[in-house]
């Protein structure tokens, strides 16, 4: 890769073993190029201009004093934008027409010789607008509801199975609880950023179409080639995506945005000059999605012992209503406790709001938080430890489709997370007292699907005295595919690791699904054993210098006739000041099945990392809307509360030592989301044994608890 610098060799190590991240020096140095570093001759900077309000049409532009700002090359608005040849996707059609379904979508944007200039010149565009009744507000009075026809990413909307609403009427036990999640934002710390060049096809050959490069931060460059080249008029092959190193994306970069298309646009009308776009982070809360608010009422019936008879989960969420986006978060009800009857529903209210998206286990994580907190308070009706309530309602099989698990271990993460963590020394709630202080535990479980996306290749090529270069478009945004890449490749060419040359985040390079749903190392490693496998049918053991193989995704029946999950248990201790309401978290520990550990030291980092995410979940992030103007109010990091390092006290993570060769030929599970989901329930129920209060939205902050 003559764009990056390759990351170090890797220590002679290989699969299980703790290894650490190959692109670390380069990132701590500063070395390493994200998508706005690279280094191009005379880029432009282009700034995007948003709209003002949150439904109607443009009918009035002024751009002359933005124009006379020194610097500024051009105004883009819809009247003066390069065409698009698809405007199907709304989301990404812009500045192809007046109309504005949102505020904060693309209107127009500045290009300037720099960043300052075009920010500046941005905020002297005026426009004039004819205003329409719009509606923000998630209600479950709401008269713009519907029943979409799938959910992410394509589960039936509703499923049915016995008679749930018999079942409850007729169950000893019962609770009927709604729960209630606000929008929340992925913000990574690398914004949203695109350099697109635009250079025309050879004059001399009036066939050549023109070719675009993209340095662009994504979790899937293929993605977006496939994505924009119907848009742009463009053949895929002559796009290009270069994204080595990515600083974060927590799903918000799974899938190309405005922003890109916008990047596009202003690159055909520079014609060979870079155009350099760097979404602000306020920027980020309308253009770069977001998790759908949510209303969910929960109800489950037991017998005396426990037993689940019925569970029904009904979810209302919202959508935009420029594209549909609707998250599957009562598809988990599905399938993690044993029921002969259970009903599950979805229903969307379309919005004038910007467009939802995925956010770390989308679905998951807010569906898991009503859920686990309603199987809390049905322990609490029985006079069952909640632990207890869960293991007796442990299914032998997939309770939605019959199939008998790959491996399915949540009792055996309770107990050891029990045992670990203390957890019999549970008091009843609002018994325990230190001071001002109010202690409780809480727990919860997890589950994530073991997804696997066919598709991707992986070249293999041999560089003589047993070396090779391994390539793939695979992405790397924190979570350690180069190093974890590298790691497989090295134990299946049976070589030493620092033999391995991993290139990846380029589309020059063989296919690579996205880095989403957990399915990274699955996908793309499966495709990696099975290069290795193609290139010593090919070659046997002394290939030659410059023998080449490329393979894909082998096929992997055994797949359809499992279940496929990943199961973990949360465990939280809380402190809350029966002064202040103040909420403290000491102590955190998840005990996770997740089948073999490919790299410990980075499969720590990523649990740790989900449920520091899933705290942050239950005790700070609030997006809050206005829904008079459809503004998002808090979009910065000073007034959108997240976790930092001051909140976050004890946390550890430990995993059942298992292997899942159902799942892949490496035996792993992906582990980059399991670590939030439940995250959240096992505080809020921390809470609850503390005090005694039961807080059924989110985030828990004091005011909820000093009301009562």
């Amino acid at each position: 890769m003559t764009e990056t610098e390759q990351p170090p060799p890797l220590a002679a190590h290989a699969v299980g073993v703790p290894t650490r991240r190959l692109d670390g020096p380069a990132k701590v140095r500063g070395t390493a190029p994200y998508a706005w570093e690279h280094r191009l001759p005379e880029p432009v900077y282009v700034h995007a201009v948003q709209a003002r309000i949150a439904r109607g049409r443009i009918v009035r532009i002024d751009t002359a004093a933005a124009e006379a700002v020194d610097g500024v090359l051009t105004v883009l608005s819809h009247r003066t934008a390069p065409r698009l040849a698809d405007t199907f996707d709304r989301e990404l059609a812009i500045l192809q027409g007046p109309e504005v379904g949102f505020r904060g979508q693309i209107v127009g944007a500045v290009l300037a010789e720099t960043p300052e200039a075009a920010r500046y010149a941005a905020s002297l565009v005026q426009y004039g607008y004819e205003q329409e009744p719009h509606h923000t507000e998630l209600r479950v009075d709401s008269p713009d509801t519907y029943t979409p026809e799938k959910v992410n990413p394509s589960f039936p909307s509703d499923t049915e199975q016995g008679d749930p609403e018999a079942a409850l009427k007729e169950a000893a036990c019962t609770i009927d609880a709604t729960y209630r999640t606000p929008m929340q934002f992925n913000n990574p710390m690398e914004p949203h950023t695109t350099i697109a060049i635009w250079e025309e096809g050879d004059p001399e050959d009036p066939s050549a179409s023109p070719l675009l490069t993209l340095y662009d931060s994504t979790q899937g460059s293929h993605t977006v080639r496939t994505t924009l080249a119907p848009m742009l008029g463009l053949g895929a092959e002559r796009i290009r995506v270069i994204s080595p190193h990515v600083g974060g994306g927590f799903g918000s970069k799974g899938m190309p945005h405005a922003h890109n298309v916008l990047a596009c646009l202003a690159a055909k009308v520079l014609r060979g000059r870079p155009a350099k776009l760097a979404l602000t982070r306020q920027q980020l809360f309308s253009l770069a999605g977001h998790r759908t608010p949510t209303v969910q009422r929960v109800r489950l019936g037991a017998e005396p012992d426990g037993q689940l008879t019925a569970i029904s989960h009904e979810v209302l969420e919202h959508t935009s209503r420029v594209k549909e986006f609707a998250e599957q978060s009562a598809v988990a009800t599905r399938m993690m406790y044993a029921s002969p009857n259970r009903r599950t529903a979805h229903l969307l209210a379309a919005l004038d709001v910007p467009v939802p998206s995925w956010m770390r286990a989308p679905g998951e994580t807010p569906g898991m938080y009503a859920a686990e907190v309603a199987m809390d308070e049905l322990a609490e009706a029985l006079g069952l430890d909640p632990i207890e309530l869960r293991k007796r309602n442990d299914p032998t099989q997939e309770p939605e489709t019959g199939k008998p698990w790959s491996s399915r271990h949540l009792v055996e993460c309770l107990t050891t997370g029990a045992r670990r963590f203390g957890w019999d020394q549970r008091t009843a709630p609002g018994t325990r007292r230190e001071g001002e202080w109010l202690v409780g535990l809480g727990v919860a479980s997890s589950t994530y699907p073991g997804y696997a996306m066919p598709g991707s290749e992986v070249e293999i090529v041999h560089r003589g005295s047993s070396r090779y270069t391994v390539r793939i478009g695979a992405a790397d945004l924190g979570t350690g595919t180069w190093t974890v890449l590298s790691q497989i490749a090295a134990d299946g060419l049976g070589v030493a690791a620092e033999n391995v040359r991993m290139e990846i985040g380029d589309t020059a390079y063989p296919m690579a699904t996205v880095a989403g749903g957990s399915s990274g190392v699955t996908s793309w490693g499966s495709s990696l054993l099975n290069a290795v496998r193609a290139f010593r049918d090919q070659y046997g053991d002394d290939p030659e210098a410059g023998a080449r193989v490329r393979a894909g995704y082998p096929e992997n029946p055994a797949r359809e006739r499992y279940a496929v999950h990943s199961f973990g248990a949360h465990f939280a201790e809380a402190r809350v000041n029966a002064v202040t309401g103040e909420v403290r978290v000491p102590r955190m520990l998840g005990v996770f099945s997740a089948g073999r550990i490919i790299n410990p030291l980075l499969a720590r980092s990523q649990f740790i990392g989900g449920m520091t995410m899933g705290l942050s979940m239950a005790l700070h992030e609030e997006g809050v809307f206005d829904y008079t103007t459809g503004h998002v109010v808090n979009q910065d990091l000073a007034d959108y509360h997240v976790a930092v390092c001051a909140d976050i006290g004890d946390i550890e993570a430990a995993w059942l030592d298992e292997e899942d060769f159902v799942s892949n030929p490496m035996g792993s599970r992906g582990i980059g989301e399991i670590g939030i989901v439940g995250s959240p329930s096992a505080v809020v129920n921390a809470v609850y044994n503390a005090t005694g209060i039961r807080v059924r939205e989110l985030p828990l902050t004091p005011d909820k608890l000093l009301g009562e």
